[in-house]
Protein backbone atom coordinates (compact mmCIF):
# COMPACT_ATOMS: atom_id res chain seq x y z
CA UNK A 1 0.00 0.00 0.00
CA UNK A 2 2.95 2.32 0.64
CA UNK A 3 4.19 1.81 -2.57
CA UNK A 4 1.06 2.53 -4.61
CA UNK A 5 0.79 5.33 -2.34
CA UNK A 6 4.12 6.56 -3.17
CA UNK A 7 3.64 5.72 -6.38
CA UNK A 8 0.50 8.01 -6.97
CA UNK A 9 2.02 11.14 -5.24
CA UNK A 10 5.29 11.03 -7.93
CA UNK A 11 3.03 11.18 -10.43
CA UNK A 12 0.70 13.81 -9.18
CA UNK A 13 4.03 15.94 -8.26
CA UNK A 14 5.37 15.11 -11.88
CA UNK A 15 2.03 16.41 -13.38
CA UNK A 16 2.11 19.37 -11.19
CA UNK A 17 5.04 20.18 -12.11
CA UNK A 18 4.79 19.31 -15.64
CA UNK A 19 1.51 22.20 -15.58
CA UNK A 20 3.90 24.22 -13.78
CA UNK A 21 6.68 24.21 -16.77
CA UNK A 22 3.91 24.54 -19.23
CA UNK A 23 2.30 27.63 -18.14
CA UNK A 24 5.47 29.58 -17.08
CA UNK A 25 7.28 28.81 -20.24
CA UNK A 26 4.17 28.76 -22.98
CA UNK A 27 4.44 31.26 -25.85
CA UNK A 28 1.55 32.95 -26.71
CA UNK A 29 -0.45 31.94 -29.53
CA UNK A 30 1.40 34.27 -32.75
CA UNK A 31 2.21 33.70 -36.13
CA UNK A 32 5.47 34.85 -38.01
CA UNK A 33 5.78 38.52 -38.45
CA UNK A 34 5.21 39.26 -42.15
CA UNK A 35 7.85 39.82 -44.66
CA UNK A 36 6.80 43.13 -46.34
CA UNK A 37 8.43 46.55 -46.39
CA UNK A 38 6.19 49.46 -46.11
CA UNK A 39 6.99 52.14 -48.55
CA UNK A 40 6.56 55.59 -46.89
CA UNK A 41 4.87 57.19 -50.14
CA UNK A 42 3.47 60.99 -48.99
CA UNK A 43 0.24 60.03 -48.62
CA UNK A 44 0.82 57.03 -45.84
CA UNK A 45 3.15 59.16 -43.58
CA UNK A 46 0.19 62.13 -43.69
CA UNK A 47 -2.60 59.17 -42.87
CA UNK A 48 0.41 58.02 -40.35
CA UNK A 49 1.09 61.03 -39.06
CA UNK A 50 -2.60 61.82 -38.38
CA UNK A 51 -3.40 58.32 -36.67
CA UNK A 52 -0.75 57.81 -34.72
CA UNK A 53 -0.31 62.00 -33.11
CA UNK A 54 -4.50 62.63 -32.94
CA UNK A 55 -6.60 59.73 -33.27
CA UNK A 56 -4.87 56.89 -31.42
CA UNK A 57 -3.06 59.20 -29.64
CA UNK A 58 0.25 56.49 -29.03
CA UNK A 59 2.11 59.73 -28.00
CA UNK A 60 0.20 59.92 -25.12
CA UNK A 61 1.62 56.41 -23.86
CA UNK A 62 5.04 56.54 -25.31
CA UNK A 63 6.38 59.47 -23.69
CA UNK A 64 7.07 61.30 -20.43
CA UNK A 65 3.94 62.44 -19.22
CA UNK A 66 3.39 66.57 -18.35
CA UNK A 67 1.21 65.72 -15.34
CA UNK A 68 0.63 69.31 -14.32
CA UNK A 69 -1.05 69.68 -17.65
CA UNK A 70 -4.63 69.14 -18.79
CA UNK A 71 -5.26 65.69 -20.41
CA UNK A 72 -1.41 64.65 -19.71
CA UNK A 73 0.37 65.51 -22.75
CA UNK A 74 3.49 64.80 -23.41
CA UNK A 75 6.14 66.76 -22.12
CA UNK A 76 8.17 68.84 -24.91
CA UNK A 77 10.51 66.82 -26.27
CA UNK A 78 9.61 63.36 -25.30
CA UNK A 79 6.74 62.54 -27.60
CA UNK A 80 7.24 58.52 -28.62
CA UNK A 81 10.55 57.75 -26.66
CA UNK A 82 8.56 55.91 -24.20
CA UNK A 83 8.97 56.26 -19.92
CA UNK A 84 5.43 56.72 -18.80
CA UNK A 85 4.92 53.88 -16.49
CA UNK A 86 2.67 52.34 -14.41
CA UNK A 87 2.96 50.01 -11.10
CA UNK A 88 0.48 49.00 -8.33
CA UNK A 89 -0.90 52.17 -6.98
CA UNK A 90 -2.77 52.69 -9.95
CA UNK A 91 -3.70 49.18 -10.34
CA UNK A 92 -1.41 47.52 -12.45
CA UNK A 93 -0.17 43.69 -10.93
CA UNK A 94 3.38 44.78 -11.02
CA UNK A 95 5.23 47.61 -12.79
CA UNK A 96 5.62 48.17 -16.93
CA UNK A 97 6.57 51.27 -18.26
CA UNK A 98 5.66 52.44 -22.19
CA UNK A 99 8.38 51.37 -24.84
CA UNK A 100 10.67 53.71 -26.75
CA UNK A 101 8.65 54.09 -30.06
CA UNK A 102 11.72 56.18 -32.11
CA UNK A 103 14.25 54.63 -34.44
CA UNK A 104 16.87 54.57 -32.27
CA UNK A 105 18.57 50.87 -32.63
CA UNK A 106 19.67 50.15 -29.30
CA UNK A 107 16.76 51.30 -27.06
CA UNK A 108 13.70 51.88 -29.40
CA UNK A 109 12.42 50.56 -32.81
CA UNK A 110 15.33 50.47 -34.86
CA UNK A 111 16.06 46.77 -35.17
CA UNK A 112 12.77 45.84 -35.58
CA UNK A 113 11.22 44.83 -39.28
CA UNK A 114 7.76 46.18 -40.59
CA UNK A 115 6.13 43.14 -39.83
CA UNK A 116 7.62 42.80 -36.21
CA UNK A 117 5.87 46.02 -35.32
CA UNK A 118 2.93 45.51 -37.08
CA UNK A 119 2.64 41.72 -34.95
CA UNK A 120 3.26 43.58 -31.67
CA UNK A 121 0.58 46.49 -31.79
CA UNK A 122 -1.72 44.78 -33.53
CA UNK A 123 -1.68 41.44 -31.92
CA UNK A 124 0.02 42.04 -28.79
CA UNK A 125 3.25 39.81 -29.83
CA UNK A 126 6.93 41.27 -29.66
CA UNK A 127 9.79 41.14 -31.14
CA UNK A 128 10.88 37.97 -29.46
CA UNK A 129 7.37 36.30 -28.56
CA UNK A 130 6.57 37.61 -25.58
CA UNK A 131 3.25 38.42 -25.05
CA UNK A 132 2.30 42.41 -24.47
CA UNK A 133 0.29 43.73 -21.61
CA UNK A 134 -3.00 44.62 -22.54
CA UNK A 135 -2.84 48.20 -21.57
CA UNK A 136 -1.38 48.51 -24.76
CA UNK A 137 -4.66 48.09 -26.81
CA UNK A 138 -3.60 45.42 -29.19
CA UNK A 139 -7.29 44.33 -28.84
CA UNK A 140 -8.27 47.45 -30.40
CA UNK A 141 -5.68 47.87 -33.25
CA UNK A 142 -6.48 44.60 -34.39
CA UNK A 143 -9.40 46.52 -35.96
CA UNK A 144 -7.40 48.88 -37.84
CA UNK A 145 -7.22 48.75 -41.50
CA UNK A 146 -4.15 47.14 -43.01
CA UNK A 147 -3.39 50.24 -44.55
CA UNK A 148 -3.71 52.71 -41.45
CA UNK A 149 -1.98 50.00 -39.54
CA UNK A 150 0.37 50.37 -42.73
CA UNK A 151 0.65 54.35 -42.37
CA UNK A 152 1.11 54.19 -38.36
CA UNK A 153 4.44 51.98 -39.01
CA UNK A 154 5.60 54.22 -41.83
CA UNK A 155 4.93 57.39 -39.64
CA UNK A 156 6.73 55.43 -36.79
CA UNK A 157 10.43 55.08 -39.01
CA UNK A 158 9.84 59.30 -39.47
CA UNK A 159 10.72 60.15 -35.53
CA UNK A 160 13.78 61.13 -34.56
CA UNK A 161 15.79 58.33 -33.21
CA UNK A 162 16.38 59.23 -29.37
CA UNK A 163 18.04 57.10 -26.91
CA UNK A 164 16.21 55.99 -24.22
CA UNK A 165 16.66 52.51 -22.15
CA UNK A 166 13.01 51.22 -20.56
CA UNK A 167 12.83 49.37 -17.61
CA UNK A 168 12.39 45.47 -18.15
CA UNK A 169 8.38 44.83 -17.21
CA UNK A 170 8.14 43.27 -13.91
CA UNK A 171 4.23 41.38 -13.77
CA UNK A 172 3.11 39.21 -10.58
CA UNK A 173 1.49 35.59 -10.55
CA UNK A 174 -1.13 34.87 -11.69
CA UNK A 175 -0.89 37.75 -14.34
CA UNK A 176 2.51 36.46 -15.56
CA UNK A 177 1.05 33.61 -16.92
CA UNK A 178 -2.52 34.89 -17.98
CA UNK A 179 -0.94 37.40 -20.75
CA UNK A 180 0.27 35.02 -22.37
CA UNK A 181 -3.17 33.79 -23.19
CA UNK A 182 -4.67 37.00 -24.61
CA UNK A 183 -2.61 37.78 -28.12
CA UNK A 184 -4.24 36.04 -31.04
CA UNK A 185 -3.18 36.71 -34.46
CA UNK A 186 -5.07 38.39 -37.08
CA UNK A 187 -7.09 35.73 -39.46
CA UNK A 188 -7.08 37.93 -42.16
CA UNK A 189 -7.41 41.00 -44.56
CA UNK A 190 -8.90 43.58 -42.65
CA UNK A 191 -10.59 46.21 -45.13
CA UNK A 192 -10.75 50.10 -44.84
CA UNK A 193 -14.38 51.73 -43.38
CA UNK A 194 -15.99 53.68 -46.46
CA UNK A 195 -14.98 56.95 -45.17
CA UNK A 196 -18.15 58.70 -47.28
CA UNK A 197 -20.36 56.99 -44.56
CA UNK A 198 -19.96 58.76 -41.54
CA UNK A 199 -21.82 56.41 -39.63
CA UNK A 200 -19.25 53.33 -40.49
CA UNK A 201 -16.36 55.45 -40.34
CA UNK A 202 -17.26 57.16 -36.92
CA UNK A 203 -17.68 53.72 -35.75
CA UNK A 204 -14.29 53.20 -36.81
CA UNK A 205 -12.95 55.87 -35.40
CA UNK A 206 -15.09 55.56 -31.96
CA UNK A 207 -13.13 51.45 -32.08
CA UNK A 208 -9.45 52.48 -33.00
CA UNK A 209 -9.24 55.64 -30.96
CA UNK A 210 -10.50 53.63 -27.60
CA UNK A 211 -13.86 55.26 -27.11
CA UNK A 212 -15.76 52.35 -25.95
CA UNK A 213 -13.01 51.45 -23.89
CA UNK A 214 -12.87 54.48 -21.51
CA UNK A 215 -16.23 55.55 -21.18
CA UNK A 216 -17.34 51.63 -20.15
CA UNK A 217 -17.27 51.20 -16.68
CA UNK A 218 -15.75 48.37 -15.29
CA UNK A 219 -16.33 45.49 -12.89
CA UNK A 220 -14.92 44.04 -10.01
CA UNK A 221 -12.63 42.01 -12.43
CA UNK A 222 -11.82 44.94 -14.59
CA UNK A 223 -14.06 43.99 -17.24
CA UNK A 224 -16.55 46.05 -19.22
CA UNK A 225 -20.07 45.87 -17.84
CA UNK A 226 -22.09 44.44 -20.46
CA UNK A 227 -24.81 46.89 -21.77
CA UNK A 228 -23.17 49.77 -20.36
CA UNK A 229 -21.38 50.63 -23.36
CA UNK A 230 -19.94 54.52 -23.46
CA UNK A 231 -22.00 55.33 -20.63
CA UNK A 232 -18.54 56.49 -18.54
CA UNK A 233 -17.89 55.97 -14.69
CA UNK A 234 -14.73 53.98 -15.50
CA UNK A 235 -12.14 55.23 -12.86
CA UNK A 236 -8.77 56.23 -13.70
CA UNK A 237 -7.27 57.44 -10.29
CA UNK A 238 -10.04 59.35 -8.53
CA UNK A 239 -11.29 60.98 -12.07
CA UNK A 240 -13.74 59.29 -14.01
CA UNK A 241 -14.86 59.11 -17.47
CA UNK A 242 -18.24 61.03 -18.91
CA UNK A 243 -21.09 60.05 -20.19
CA UNK A 244 -21.15 59.88 -24.31
CA UNK A 245 -24.35 57.97 -24.79
CA UNK A 246 -27.20 59.91 -26.27
CA UNK A 247 -28.85 60.22 -22.63
CA UNK A 248 -29.80 63.63 -20.60
CA UNK A 249 -27.15 62.13 -18.46
CA UNK A 250 -24.80 62.16 -21.33
CA UNK A 251 -24.76 64.17 -24.88
CA UNK A 252 -28.22 64.30 -25.66
CA UNK A 253 -28.55 67.74 -25.10
CA UNK A 254 -25.28 68.41 -26.90
CA UNK A 255 -25.20 69.69 -30.56
CA UNK A 256 -22.85 68.47 -33.51
CA UNK A 257 -20.57 71.73 -33.24
CA UNK A 258 -20.56 72.26 -29.56
CA UNK A 259 -19.44 68.63 -29.19
CA UNK A 260 -16.77 69.60 -31.94
CA UNK A 261 -15.75 73.02 -29.98
CA UNK A 262 -15.01 70.72 -27.31
CA UNK A 263 -12.50 69.16 -28.96
CA UNK A 264 -11.00 72.27 -30.89
CA UNK A 265 -10.70 74.26 -27.46
CA UNK A 266 -8.48 71.88 -25.79
CA UNK A 267 -5.69 72.35 -28.56
CA UNK A 268 -3.48 74.79 -25.97
CA UNK A 269 -1.42 73.64 -22.82
CA UNK A 270 -2.98 74.72 -19.95
CA UNK A 271 -2.37 73.86 -15.91
CA UNK A 272 -5.15 72.08 -14.01
CA UNK A 273 -5.03 71.00 -10.66
CA UNK A 274 -4.48 67.12 -10.17
CA UNK A 275 -8.69 66.90 -8.84
CA UNK A 276 -9.47 68.24 -11.80
CA UNK A 277 -7.13 66.58 -14.29
CA UNK A 278 -8.07 64.11 -17.16
CA UNK A 279 -6.70 60.77 -18.42
CA UNK A 280 -8.22 61.72 -21.75
CA UNK A 281 -5.61 63.27 -24.37
CA UNK A 282 -7.44 66.07 -24.97
CA UNK A 283 -4.85 68.10 -27.07
CA UNK A 284 -3.80 65.27 -29.00
CA UNK A 285 -7.78 65.00 -29.82
CA UNK A 286 -8.05 68.69 -31.00
CA UNK A 287 -5.72 68.04 -33.85
CA UNK A 288 -8.84 65.46 -35.46
CA UNK A 289 -10.70 66.77 -38.44
CA UNK A 290 -14.10 68.80 -37.89
CA UNK A 291 -15.24 66.14 -40.23
CA UNK A 292 -13.93 63.57 -38.41
CA UNK A 293 -15.07 64.58 -35.17
CA UNK A 294 -18.74 65.11 -36.80
CA UNK A 295 -18.33 61.39 -37.67
CA UNK A 296 -17.75 60.61 -34.32
CA UNK A 297 -20.50 62.19 -33.22
CA UNK A 298 -22.77 61.15 -35.83
CA UNK A 299 -22.05 57.11 -34.64
CA UNK A 300 -22.21 58.36 -30.55
CA UNK A 301 -26.09 60.13 -31.55
CA UNK A 302 -26.51 55.61 -32.34
CA UNK A 303 -26.19 54.23 -29.53
CA UNK A 304 -27.90 52.76 -26.70
CA UNK A 305 -28.94 55.49 -24.33
CA UNK A 306 -28.20 54.40 -20.73
CA UNK A 307 -29.07 56.79 -17.79
CA UNK A 308 -25.96 57.21 -15.92
CA UNK A 309 -24.95 60.40 -14.12
CA UNK A 310 -21.53 60.48 -13.84
CA UNK A 311 -19.51 62.92 -11.35
CA UNK A 312 -16.47 62.93 -13.59
CA UNK A 313 -14.04 64.86 -10.70
CA UNK A 314 -15.54 63.39 -7.48
CA UNK A 315 -12.64 64.32 -5.62
CA UNK A 316 -12.31 68.05 -6.45
CA UNK A 317 -16.44 67.93 -5.63
CA UNK A 318 -15.81 66.52 -2.23
CA UNK A 319 -13.08 69.15 -1.43
CA UNK A 320 -15.10 71.87 -2.32
CA UNK A 321 -18.36 71.06 -0.41
CA UNK A 322 -15.91 71.29 2.56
Amino acid sequence: MKKVVLAVLGVVVVLVAGAAIFLLTKKPAQRPPSPEQIAGTPERLARGAYLTEHVLNCTHCHSVADAASFGHPPKEGTAGIGGNCWSEEMGIPGHLCATNLTPDPDTGLGRWTDGEILRAFREGVSRDGHALFPLMPYGIYRTLSDEDAASVVAYLRTLKPVRNPIPARVLKMPTKVIVNFIPRPIEGPVAAPDRKDPLAYGRYLATVGGCEECHTPQDDHHQPIAGREFAGGRDFGGVRSANITPDDTGIREMTRDQFIDAFKTSAERRPVAPERNSEMGWMAYAGMTEEDLGALYDFLRTVKPVKNDVETWPKAVATDSK
